[in-house]
């Protein structure tokens, strides 16, 4: 049987924040099962926000110096909520905030040194999950397919309503999964010419009217075309996105709600597809499950016997920084994390690499046998 106790650490691409999850895992016999220990989510303060979102235009040399100081400011937000806690931690499983993704160019960048993080916290710290899948021939991505399957598997459909949207299945037993589209990173991005970090509820989407050329744009955008697996990043949104935006004016409800509308459809017609007619259950996590206006959107745009569940709150708002700090337990138990019938790698792995705290009197930390890989 495997016990462990692993902080799992998020950011994604809708930049709400940094999610932490102390997470209680056990498996016995192949089965897993979790306990959420306690959660929290730190809201990026605007300057925060701004530098992470300009990283993808730093040189080399700003972009490394800035990996070091994010890496230093996870390590002490890892350290504050586990002393507030009074929890141990075998482990923290660090996925840090995507900055480059281009597997179709062999590499990926996930800023926020691990080894700061171990440093500051003591303890050991997995990172770097992606790289590996991208050498052995992958998209790197999605990586919570693995947690889709060991802790969700009930469900038929495991939709993530992120910056980006992105859903996971069975199909003739294996896990599948790929990014469908654009979702909170565009969302947020109009909600913010309203001076609004976000579109609670999709009250603002509600009040406006759709744009039926700036609709027809996004609907036709070609990665909706791509077969998958497949996966997709800021990059996507910067060069083919926002070009869009900015040759559709129009009021920010009327953009907003042509927005909401284009990535509920995409999603919908995406489920609809899948599930061929047949009744399905969905569940539902990321920031877009609190957008009412979206989900109503999505629920009318799929087939009635398709069930949406949406969990309770600390599910929704944790389940990604739930999964890594399963894909650190994984990781430590030597078993698989990243499935190549998810992301086309020529095989399965045991992915992300073990930073160790400083030890001293020839003391060795939790884990401190496992080689990085």
């Amino acid at each position: 049987m495997n016990d462990f106790r692993i902080l799992g650490m998020m950011s994604g691409t809708s930049l709400d924040g940094l999610d932490l999850v102390l997470a209680h895992l056990t498996e016995s016999e192949g089965a897993w099962g979790f306990k959420i220990l306690a959660s929290g989510c730190l809201d990026y303060e605007p300057k925060m926000r701004q530098r992470l979102q300009a990283a993808i235009e730093m040189d080399v040399g700003g972009l490394l110096a800035f990996h070091t100081e994010y890496g230093k400011w996870l390590g002490d937000q890892a350290a504050k909520f586990l002393a507030a806690q009074h929890e141990p931690a075998d482990a923290v499983a660090s996925h840090g905030h995507t900055v480059h993704h281009r597997p179709e160019a062999g590499f990926t960048f996930q800023l926020g040194c691990p080894q700061e993080v171990a440093l500051r916290t003591g303890v050991p710290c997995i990172g770097d999950f992606r790289s590996l899948d991208i050498r052995l021939g992958g998209q790197g991505a999605p990586l919570v397919p693995i947690g889709d399957r060991l802790l969700f598997g009930s469900y038929d459909f495991c939709l993530n309503l992120g910056g980006i949207s992105n859903i996971s299945f069975e199909r003739m037993g294996k896990r599948t999964a790929f990014d469908i589209g654009i979702a909170n990173m565009l969302l947020n991005h109009l909600s913010s010419e309203s001076g609004r970090a976000y579109d609670a509820g999709g009250a603002l989407a509600r009040s406006g009217k759709v744009l039926p050329d700036l609709l027809k744009a996004l609907d036709n955008l070609p990665y909706y075309r791509q077969p998958f697996p497949k996966s997709t990043g800021y990059e996507w949104f910067r060069d083919q996105i926002i070009p869009l935006l900015n040759a559709h004016p129009g009021s920010p409800e009327d953009r907003l709600r042509t927005a909401t509308v284009h990535v509920a459809g995409t999603v919908a017609r995406q489920i609809d597809e899948l599930a061929g007619g047949s009744p399905a259950t969905v569940l539902v996590t990321g920031g877009g499950a609190y957008n009412d206006f979206l989900m109503e959107q999505i629920r009318e745009g799929m087939h009635p016997d398709i069930r949406v569940h949406i969990p309770h709150d600390g599910l929704v708002e944790n389940k990604e920084a739930l999964v890594f700090a399963l894909l650190g337990a994984l990781r430590l138990s030597g078993s698989v994390n990243v499935l190549s019938s998810v992301t086309g790698a020529r095989k399965d792995s045991c992915s992300g690499i073990l930073y160790l705290p400083e030890v001293s009197g020839g003391q060795r930390p939790p884990g401190s046998g496992i080689l990085g890989g």
